[in-house]
């Protein structure tokens, strides 16, 4: 026996120290995956040499004397920063995940699958003008050049997650760019959820008028009142729902990775009428799902001029996987974006005929459903094989999708019509031509070709003009339409199906207002005098409230330090309009912790990161929303429970026929104080819970931490603690630095998940000192010392400058790459 120990300690002295070589051997091969500071990469089809020039946040400044040869060298930029989230977001397009992630990406690859994304994608490349193809084709030369290199030695050729996975990249294709982009229609897509939401609400015996006040307009807004859903879609004889059919189902990447959801964003301008400089100055800060790298690479692109002719600049946001800087600014114009929300989407809900699965209902009678036969590679498992099915409004949506096979009775489904999935989509166009804008006028006649996703765009040029044009495709809908873009409709009935486009002299747009500022915040930005119908679904007001107050009627003269103020503005108009009333209640309910109602009581609404308030607040209103609204809504409860501003005012304020405070599962009458004095019992003790019994130790900003999600190893324990970054943060669902949560995140539900992924201050006095910031950091390599090097600084509202003059730039270059013909 002694002399067995023996054997093994030696053998294990002799093993460990070999194992643990090889182990650091694997580190120092995969951390080589990192690009060196400086190289040469050969191109052919090149004009003349271009410089990848990364300054000492990582910003490439690319030069050349071709834009096509920047685009090249772009492309290896991303390549070189960004490889893997080019192919999670190519992957994703092609309804492919499943073959790198196996099959807890199937439900997201069906569906992606089923709307066909790649295959809009493929059609729209042929709607393109032929330079533009070539300018696509360059961009892919690049990115494929990188890939194609000779390796150096004892490196790994790819990053970590492609080793890890075993998955080696196809060569980058122009419609791949495409793809890239369409998708960010995906991933500002809501009204999809709205839709299905009310459904969902009507099949638990919700009538139009309790359905309204769950999802109540904008106040101002007029519309119809919302029709019967269950007569109008004949569901009258439908199987009644059981109490678990709606609980959320897992989706992959869609539900966690921002895929799909709302976007928000602000912006603004401000005339130089009411600048210090006496030219405009325009702010933007686009808020979209949190991910690690950032959704955004910041870059610097420069065609040098021949002879006299000036160079042209191109700065600002860039989409990894597109040559596009989408949100920035040339040398003459700057613009900035936010999400309209326009309502985009219809569901119809199509009726199988009855013993002939293969068509469905129309108002000719029974047609043929189109059909394909889809097969879907699973990492690990055998392969899924499905049937993709479509009618005339377009895909018929996965059974599974958000329950609908738990909605609708079997011989029903759900067919979805969406601008996004247009064939002849050229927006890729319209973000090639940014260079060329001069004007604010020349920059909204450009904007034609704009497709989706519709955006509010403020713009502004060095003349000294501002304006506004929301550029993009618009449905048409019947005048008999009561529903409006609101709920599924009956796709047997013709009066719902689209009448045609919005023109495109019809769209939204202003120059010059008399009130010398615009300023955008998702919500309604049309009057009643407005012809068209753009949606019924608008955000509620409050962001676009406080843009009003500081930035639109603000009498004070404006300056760049006034913008970014209100880029880092925390005050929340919200709990402003509710602690008031949910203090009252609690005091009527008789002696509640004085230390926490004291505080409450002289809280100024500020979600300050180092405040108690906050979080005391955040959690009270969590736990209020369950209490009033889980009874009434049951299994479609978890669908709808986020932070509700005008709801629970209504509510709270005595402003709803419904009596939602009272307790449907009870036969006492519950009142909506003795409701919300028990919230918050339960919320301080779901608090000590969490983050203990100190109440002077509580602080918002541990909570709210802005959580930025790799794919997939951040939804993996313990890599999530490497490859996701987190940073302490303020703001709330309502403020301008906006930190939304998500209530039913049981484990995790005041964590920021979706905030400002990009803020911007443009001075049209002086564009080389706007200011330029993203989440997380310019590399996507977990080895880089830029993976989260930004992430501070964000959350500290902070900006860098970008300088397009290179004898500014210059110095603080850290490496050059050259391609060269």
């Amino acid at each position: 026996m002694k002399r067995a120990l023996k054997v093994l300690i030696a053998l294990t002295f002799a093993v460990l120290p070999l194992a643990l070589l090889a182990a650091g051997l694997g580190v120092v091969w995969l951390a080589r995956s990192l690009p060196p500071a400086a190289g040469t990469i050969q191109m052919a089809g090149m004009s003349g040499p271009v410089t990848i020039a990364r300054d000492a946040n990582g910003v490439p400044h690319i030069s050349g004397t071709a834009r096509n040869d920047v685009f090249a060298a772009l492309g290896v930029a991303h390549a070189q920063d960004r490889l893997w989230q080019m192919e999670v977001a190519r992957m994703a397009a092609q309804g492919r995940l499943s073959e790198m992630f196996g099959s807890t990406t199937l439900n997201t690859d069906i569906f992606l699958r089923s709307v066909a994304i790649y295959d809009a994608s493929v059609a729209s490349l042929e709607a393109l003008a032929e330079d533009d193809r070539v300018a696509l084709q360059r961009y892919a030369d690049g990115v494929n050049a990188w890939l194609q290199r000779d390796n150096r030695f004892f490196a790994s050729r790819l990053p970590v997650e492609f080793v890890a996975l075993g998955h080696q990249p196809e060569p980058w294709t122009p419609a791949d760019s495409v793809a890239v982009v369409k998708m960010m229609s995906v991933g500002l897509a809501a009204n999809i959820g709205d839709e299905i939401n009310r459904l969902a609400f009507a099949r638990q015996d919700l009538n139009p008028e309790e359905i309204a006040e769950l999802m109540p307009l904008v106040p101002g807004l007029d519309a119809p009142a919302l029709p019967d859903l269950i007569d109008l879609l004949e569901l009258r004889d439908a199987a009644p729902l059981r109490e678990a059919d709606l609980r959320p189902q897992p989706f992959g990447l869609i539900e966690h990775g921002g895929m799909t959801g709302e976007g928000a964003s602000n912006n603004w301008v401000v005339s130089g009428q009411r600048t210090d400089t006496g030219l405009p100055i325009l702010a933007n800060d686009p808020h979209l799902g949190l991910s690690a790298p950032s959704v955004w690479y910041l870059a610097h692109l420069r065609v040098d001029g021949a002879d006299d002719e000036a160079a042209q600049n191109l700065v600002g946001a860039t989409l990894a996987g597109a040559p596009l800087v989408l949100l920035g600014r040339n040398d003459n114009v700057a613009w900035g974006f936010t999400n309209t929300g326009t309502d985009v989407q219809d569901l119809f809900i199509e009726q199988v005929r009855p013993g002939e699965p293969d068509r469905y209902r129309t108002p000719d009678g029974w047609a043929l459903f189109g059909s394909r036969e889809e097969t879907i590679v699973i990492s690990g498992a055998e392969p899924h094989h499905f049937t993709r099915l479509s009618t005339r409004h377009g895909p018929v949506l996965p059974p599974s999708y958000r329950n609908l096979d738990r909605l609708l009775p079997a011989d029903h489904v759900a067919a979805l019509q969406w601008t996004a999935l247009a064939r002849d989509d050229t927006t890729i166009s319209v973000g090639l031509a940014l260079w060329d804008f001069a004007t604010v006028s020349d920059f909204q006649a450009g904007m034609e070709g704009f497709v989706t996703p519709m955006q509010s765009i403020v713009v502004a040029d060095r003349q000294g003009d501002i304006g506004l044009i929301a550029p993009g495709r618009v449905p048409v809908r019947h005048p008999d339409n009561l529903v409006m873009g609101r709920a599924p409709v009956p796709g047997w009935d013709a009066i719902y199906d689209w009448q045609g486009f919005v023109d495109f002299e019809a769209l939204p747009r202003e120059i010059n207002p008399q009130v010398g500022a615009i300023g955008t915040a998702n919500t309604r930005i049309v009057g009643d005098d407005y012809p068209e119908m753009l949606t019924l679904d608008w955000d509620e007001p409050y962001r676009q409230q406080r843009v009003d107050a500081l930035i639109v009627d603000a009498e004070d003269q404006h300056t760049v330090e006034l913008s970014r103020a209100a880029q880092a503005d925390v005050y929340s108009p919200v709990f402003a309009e509710l602690m008031p009333m949910m203090l009252s209640m609690a005091q009527s309910e008789g002696e509640g912790d004085p230390f926490v109602l004291a505080l409450l009581a002289d809280w100024d609404f500020q979600m300050a990161r180092e405040r108690p308030e906050p979080l005391i607040a955040m959690a009270w209103l969590r736990e209020a929303t369950r209490a009033i609204f889980a009874d009434d809504l049951g299994s479609a409860f978890d669908g709808w429970f986020q932070a509700h501003g005008l709801v629970m005012a209504n509510v709270l304020g005595g402003n709803t026929r419904r009596d939602w405070c009272n307790d449907v599962g009870t036969e006492a009458r519950e009142t909506c104080a003795a409701i919300v004095r028990q919230a918050l019992d339960s919320a301080l003790s779901d608090i000590e819970r969490r983050y203990g019994d100190d109440r002077s130790a509580w602080r918002w900003g541990e909570a709210h931490r802005a959580v930025s999600v790799h794919q997939p190893f951040g939804q993996v324990s313990p890599l999530n603690r490497i490859f996701n970054v987190e940073v302490e943060s303020g703001g709330g669902p309502f403020t301008l630095d906006r930190g939304r949560t998500v209530f039913s995140n049981e484990d995790d539900p005041f964590a920021n998940r979706h905030a400002s992924s990009y803020r911007a201050i443009y001075d049209l006095a002086d564009l080389d000192a706007s200011t330029f910031m993203i989440t997380t950091g310019q590399s996507g390599n977990i080895f880089s010392r830029h993976y989260s090097d930004l992430a501070e600084p964000w959350s500290d509202v902070e900006g860098l400058r970008i300088d397009t003059n290179p004898t500014k730039y210059e110095p603080s270059v850290e490496g050059a790459w050259q391609i060269i013909p």
